[in-house]
């Protein structure tokens, strides 16, 4: 599992293990250490809802996905999802959470239990 932020904008990228264990357990979460201090991004499936929310508890993100969202995922063509979490009348929060696709071009990455990238094919 990856994440991107840029502004106000969060993204989840997941590898097919990731997406296999989404949609099975219902719970991912990885961390990052910055010297002692942990910085852990998490994605939860929750019953209700009808878009993602995000929340941010002692230095974890958690991004909420609804279950009907994620239900077959693991085997259908659906990309991903977002949505636009109001913080303020005038700001949101973006959220998206996307299968990983892998690079048409070299990378030092290993790729192997990424998505085919659907642009390989033209």
């Amino acid at each position: 599992m990856k994440i991107r932020i840029k502004g106000n904008s969060v993204r989840y990228r997941l590898t097919r293990p990731d997406v296999k264990r989404l949609t099975e357990k219902g719970y991912l979460e990885e961390h990052t250490m910055f010297g002692e201090k942990r910085f852990e991004y998490a994605l939860q499936c929750i019953e209700d809802g009808d878009s993602l929310k995000a929340t941010f508890v002692d230095n974890t993100i958690t991004l909420l996905v609804p279950w009907s969202w994620v239900e077959g995922w693991e085997t259908d063509e659906r990309v991903g999802f977002s949505s636009e979490m109001p913080l303020t009348e005038t700001d949101n929060l973006s959220l998206l959470l996307e299968k990983d696709f892998a690079c048409l071009e070299t990378s030092t990455e290993d790729q192997a239990d990424h998505y085919d990238n659907p642009n390989k094919f033209c």
